[in-house]
């Protein structure tokens, strides 16, 4: 394996790790409408991530860095084909971040809704368009010889796209609806486990819409049918576990089934992607690993800081979920964030 295709792997994993464990982030704010009754019970729920949701954000962060210095002719070409899409992720990041300071020093009721509403439409606007994006650049865009990318405005928003970011927002809103069940006592987490009852359903028939758009609309069936086939399954089988766990009342697999339903997705994107990085609508024209990669010294330097850092990151989030256990009863809620 060369060390452009390990940065590949490593540049997916990282997006993947993102989804895990922003992805409920972003359901735990879209559940302040949909599952919260009162002003105590959402500031409850906002406080559920307090601790962790700027840190599992730089994971994209990371993610985004990690393209740059090692794939950086596919940071251009992805970033500049879909500036106006990232622009609306950044949009909706920055009005999700402020809404935790500026609804903890909101001195009236009208202040604190106002931005507990920025906190919900801002844990939407993310992963919608994120999923646009990826689903969008794997059915291929008008590219020339030098790799720059021309999409026009159907080849952004089409109905593969605009079913993967509804799909994104989705497994969202279960995955929280899980980690709220993990870390709620008292009516939230019966009525997550309710909501999920009724969202597990429509996620299956979701994820069918999703796998036929995807065997029509993309090469992934083509090129790798039985890596693609079991990685759908896999997919729908986490879903399965997610779902079973609701009905079973095991919150850790519900957590884990949708989280890694969530990561599946991206695998299964970059398993399409491989050997390519922005695949043009004329084969020609679509950017390899090989080429889009930095040189051979950058990439030695940066496997070897990554296999330096990595480890004492990973220990350390380690450290800091294991400081906040303690499930939050919405009427006695302490938590600061």
């Amino acid at each position: 394996m060369t060390l452009s295709t390990l940065w590949f792997i490593v540049i997916g994993l990282l997006f993947a790790i993102f989804l895990f464990l922003e992805g409920f982030d972003f359901g735990v704010g879209m559940s302040t409408r949909f599952l919260a009754k009162d002003e105590a019970e959402r500031a409850a729920i906002m406080s559920s991530i307090g601790p962790h949701w700027d840190g599992n954000e730089t994971w994209l962060v990371t993610a985004g860095g990690a393209m740059f210095a090692s794939l950086p002719m596919w940071y251009a070409s992805l970033f500049s084909a879909y500036y106006i899409l990232f622009l609306l992720v950044l949009v909706g990041l920055i009005l999700r971040g402020v809404s935790f300071e500026f609804h903890k020093h909101a001195e009236t009721s009208t202040g604190r809704n106002l931005w507990m509403w920025a906190f919900f439409v801002g844990s939407i606007i993310p992963p919608f368009f994120l999923c646009m994006i990826l689903l969008s650049m794997v059915q291929g865009i008008p590219m020339n010889a030098n790799g720059d990318a021309f999409p026009k405005f159907f080849d952004v928003v089409n109905l593969l796209s605009i079913v993967g970011g509804v799909a994104g927002v989705l497994l969202s809103l279960v995955h929280g609806l899980n980690f709220i069940r993990l870390r709620m006592e008292g009516p939230l987490r019966d009525r997550a486990r309710k909501l999920n009852k009724i969202l597990y359903p429509i996620l299956f028939l979701g994820e069918v819409v999703f796998a036929v758009l995807v065997f029509l609309q993309t090469d992934f069936f083509t090129k790798r049918f039985t890596s693609s086939l079991i990685i759908t399954a896999l997919i729908v089988l986490f879903s399965l576990l997610g779902y079973y766990g609701v009905l079973k009342n095991r919150e850790g697999w519900s957590f884990a089934g949708s989280g890694l339903s969530l990561s599946m997705v991206i695998v299964l994107l970059f398993n399409g992607l491989f050997p390519r990085v922005m695949i043009a609508t004329n084969p020609a024209h679509s950017i390899l690993i090989k080429n889009a990669a930095n040189s051979q010294y950058t990439l030695t330097i940066m496997t070897i800081v990554a296999c330096i850092l990595v480890p004492i990151v990973a220990i350390y989030f380690i450290w800091s979920y294991s400081l906040f256990t303690k499930r939050i009863n919405p009427r006695e809620n302490t938590v600061k964030y």
